[in-house]
């Protein structure tokens, strides 16, 4: 199981950034993705998820209408679209897969939001 993440960078308040999670050693269609950010000096949090179909997709209240978690199985790629970036958005975004009680993370990107 391999999951890459791309896609992080800086921003202003309010700009908007799109990333990107690689996924490949696995059959991707299969499982439910998901996507967790670590802010410095703080636990890793769930930000969204998404089925494996793409049909149902959770939030955390706190990026609920900003972001958006999609993904597209034929390009084993699940993203994550950010709009409306707050200071408090700042953190490392990882990827996870859970699959057979076996939790996989990417290596995580980079997203700071400052003026």
């Amino acid at each position: 199981v391999r999951l890459v993440e791309s896609g992080g960078g800086s921003v202003q308040p309010g700009g908007s950034l799109r990333l990107s999670c690689a996924a490949s050693g696995f059959t991707f269609n299969n499982y439910a993705m998901s996507w967790y950010r670590q802010a410095p000096g703080k636990g890793r949090e769930l930000v969204a998820t998404i089925t494996n179909d793409g049909g149902t997709t959770n939030y955390a209240d706190s990026v609920k209408g900003r972001f958006t978690i999609s993904r597209d199985n034929a390009k084993n790629t699940v993203y994550l679209q950010m709009n409306s970036l707050k200071a408090e958005d700042t953190a490392v975004y990882f990827c996870r897969l859970v699959r057979a009680l076996v939790i996989y993370w990417g290596q995580g990107t980079q997203v700071t939001v400052s003026s």
